[in-house]
């Protein structure tokens, strides 16, 4: 087991790379969180980290120091003195509050740059603002959002990752993303929920250091089906699975009536809580930490976290946005980066 001198001395170690964070959409109020994580930097330990973006989005709505650099090995000397900041291609004009193409080709050109720098070690790993999927949609992107692009950037299927919502006492991993909820029970199956399963036990095993992951399933229905009255998702495809993976030898409980899983007794008896569809995972991790949830991709060869909120265009450049949600993820991937340079020193 780890000591508290293991800990101390690998956070002290130098080798730790900053991570890369995508300041998202210029538009949005991903420059300004971002800004405000690194100007309150000490008080939340955050570790070194540098901006990838245009460096005009940052000075729209913030008048702090900026160091621009040329290569992320500078990031960690100038991360003191001022936000270190990786420039990326001139998205035109930019106004906060007013999205335009240009800027979301800017948002996506930095999500590449932020995966490859990581990639390459370069970064310990990437933090990726707040993007406008219909911004992108309209430059190409054809991606459901940033994490089945990141995964495809990683060359990694979609199915293998896990889309992991992480609280300070309550993680969430919805089954189906991004799924129209009619949509649902079609594209529910006994394997997607094992696959879901295990990746989010790997990642809690290498990213976090849980040796034995407690996972609780929740059901899909009400009541969680209600022995089949009130639909047979839960005796056909979700208990299937559960049976595989107790088989498999993780800890596993449920089906669970969703309604019941997120009081504050339930959510100790358990590290993960693996639901059926988007709300069913997002709903309870919103409703207790609007604003500082992260969203975190499992399964991939790097580290990604995410702020668990979106543009906000309508307070873009009103200096409101709260940094909480950057700040924890900043905070979040670089615990993980540690998790795993210790787990590789042992």
């Amino acid at each position: 087991m780890a000591t508290s001198q293991d800990l101390a001395a690998v956070e002290a170690e130098p080798s730790i790379a900053p991570l890369a964070v995508s300041l998202g959409d210029p538009a949005g109020i991903g420059p300004e969180v971002i800004a405000k994580a690194w100007a309150i930097r000490s008080a939340h330990r955050l570790p070194p980290f540098f901006a990838i973006g245009d460096r005009r989005s940052v000075e729209a709505v913030w008048d702090g120091p900026i160091a621009q650099i040329s290569r992320p090995s500078e990031a960690t000397a100038a991360f003191e003195e001022a936000l270190p900041l990786l420039q990326v291609d001139d998205p035109g004009d930019i106004e906060p509050g007013v999205p335009n193409l240009a800027g979301a080709r800017c948002a996506l050109d930095a999500v590449e740059m932020a995966v490859g720098l990581a990639r390459s070690s370069a970064a310990s790993g990437l933090v990726t603002g707040p993007v406008a999927k219909s911004q992108l949609y309209a430059i190409g992107f054809r991606h459901p959002g940033q994490t089945e692009f990141v995964a495809e950037r990683c060359g990694v299927a979609a199915e293998n990752v896990a889309m992991m919502m992480v609280g300070p006492d309550l993680r969430t991993v919805p089954v189906t993303i991004h799924k129209p909820l009619a949509r649902v029970p079609e594209s529910l199956t006994t394997e997607l929920i094992v696959s879901r399963a295990r990746t989010v036990v790997r990642g809690l095993i290498r990213d976090f250091g849980v040796a034995r992951p407690r996972l609780a399933v929740a059901g899909l229905n009400p009541h969680a089906g209600e022995s089949g009255a009130m639909g047979r998702e839960e005796l056909d495809i979700i208990a299937p699975a559960i049976a595989q993976l107790r088989d498999d030898g993780f800890d596993v409980s449920g089906s669970l009536p969703p309604d019941t899983m997120f009081h504050p007794a339930a959510r100790a008896t358990y590290d993960v809580a693996i639901c059926m569809y988007h709300d069913q995972a997002l709903i309870p991790l919103k409703t207790l930490y609007f604003d500082s949830g992260v969203n975190m991709t499992l399964g991939l060869p790097v580290l990604r976290t995410s702020p668990d909120h979106g543009t906000a265009f309508g307070i873009a450049g009103r200096g409101e946005a709260n940094p909480r949600a950057m700040i924890a993820a900043i905070s979040l991937a670089g615990q993980c980066a540690r998790t795993r340079l210790l787990a590789q020193a042992l």
